[in-house]
């Protein structure tokens, strides 16, 4: 039946909230794919910062294929092993005190808002419920989460939204100042809002909205699903700017292609997320578990989170040279391997011309908004696999401008 498969079966039979390429990968190795017509890419989408140790990494196909010889899913009547040993990791590694398991980022930031909520209830009463956000943020696709969120074309023809929920301008401590209040139950953040543009916190503001959260008893949530396992170069980026969040939500990265998310708090808050509160029905299963595990082993070998800021340079480098040539980025952002070359006015909303155009190339970047080209590679991908798919996107944008 696969020979009968092809882009055209997507229109056919998928719901049509997707708009993905003609072409479609079936094999990944590394850093490269090939479609099913055997042309090969590069990567540097890391689909979209997940795969953090590029595709089919084999000390995680090794220990999928022993954990599947052993235990697949039980139901958190009983707890696992690699569960077990997965949580000890991460707290042993973070701030974090305990952990909550789940199969997404969004399902994991679904947990922080709602703890978030119920430790203010249970500790300062019913009256402080308000969740403050940023606008441009992402935190997901659930309801809650895409109210959180601030980006309005996630929200429309979802209303009503759940309320009590405000959004700032982002590096703007003087918005917060003025709008938080002892009735703040929590102020969410990306230490990069990823989707919204790659625009870095400041260490002034990350500083200041610590501050805040202190004198108004406000817990403060980093979602760090994009962020997080390495991509900056740290295991996580708040460890990068010299503030703690009181909860912390990662995925992408955390499970490398394989689906997770972890919530990660301390004792205290922890304890408002009692038995029956919240649950998960895959949510720590062994298999995502086992992978994770092995994830985190590789993460923190010295070499792996070394080598994030050299190979950062060699994808800065081609987008200088890049803009050196044809002046189309007015700003490079972003830290370690989530970098944005954000486009000139002239060319704003045209973004996904250019995500086209190096897929024809045989690279594959991505976008984050309409103007913003997103470049989120495997942490590990070879230098010299940088340097030949950053000149065939420089063919690529070449090919862009002569059409103008």
């Amino acid at each position: 039946m696969s020979n009968d498969l092809n882009r055209a079966t997507f229109d056919e039979v998928m719901v049509p909230n997707y708009g993905p390429a003609k072409m479609i990968p079936v094999k990944g190795r590394g850093s490269k794919v090939w479609d099913t017509e055997g042309n090969e890419y590069f990567d540097l989408s890391g689909g979209i910062a997940v795969c953090g140790l590029g595709h089919c990494h084999p000390e995680l196909v090794e220990v999928l294929k022993q954990q599947s010889e052993s235990l697949w899913h039980l139901s958190n009547v009983w707890t696992n092993l690699p569960a077990l040993e997965l949580a000890t990791k991460l707290t042993s590694l973070t701030f974090a005190e305990k952990v909550f398991f789940a199969n997404s980022g969004g399902e994991a930031n679904e947990a922080a808002f709602k703890l978030a909520r119920k430790y203010a209830k249970d500790n300062f009463g019913p009256e402080k419920v308000e969740i403050i956000s940023f606008f441009n943020g992402f935190h997901g696709r659930t309801l809650f989460t895409v109210s959180v969120g601030g980006q309005e074309k996630y929200t429309q023809g979802f209303e009503p939204l759940p309320q009590a929920i405000t959004h700032l301008p982002f590096n703007d401590l003087d918005a917060l100042t003025a709008a938080i209040s002892d009735k703040t139950c929590a102020v969410v953040m990306e230490p990069i809002v990823a989707e919204g543009g790659i625009i870095n916190a400041t260490e002034e503001f990350a500083q200041g909205v610590r501050e805040l959260c202190n004198q108004h008893n406000a817990l403060l949530v980093y979602d760090e699903v994009q962020t997080g396992v390495g991509r900056t170069g740290e295991l996580y980026a708040y460890m990068g700017l010299g503030v703690t969040p009181d909860i912390l939500t990662s995925a992408k990265a955390l499970g490398g292609g394989f689906p997770i998310g972890a919530m990660l708090t301390t004792t205290k808050i922890a304890e408002s997320m009692g038995i029956g509160t919240h649950g998960s029905t895959y949510g720590g299963n062994p298999l995502a578990c086992s992978v994770a595990n092995k994830v985190l082993d590789i993460m923190m070998r010295p070499e792996t989170l070394a080598g994030v800021a050299s190979k950062r340079t060699l994808i800065v480098d081609g987008l200088n040279a890049i803009n050196d040539k044809h002046g189309i980025f007015s700003d490079i952002r972003g830290k370690g391997l989530l970098v944005g070359a954000a486009l000139t006015e002239e060319w704003h909303g045209k973004a996904k011309v250019f995500l086209n155009a190096a897929i024809e190339e045989g690279v594959m970047v991505l976008v984050a908004g309409l103007s913003v080209i997103r470049i989120a590679p495997s942490l590990v991908i070879p230098d010299e696999d940088i340097i030949t798919a950053m000149e065939k996107f420089a063919k690529a944008v070449d090919k862009v401008l002569a059409d103008v």
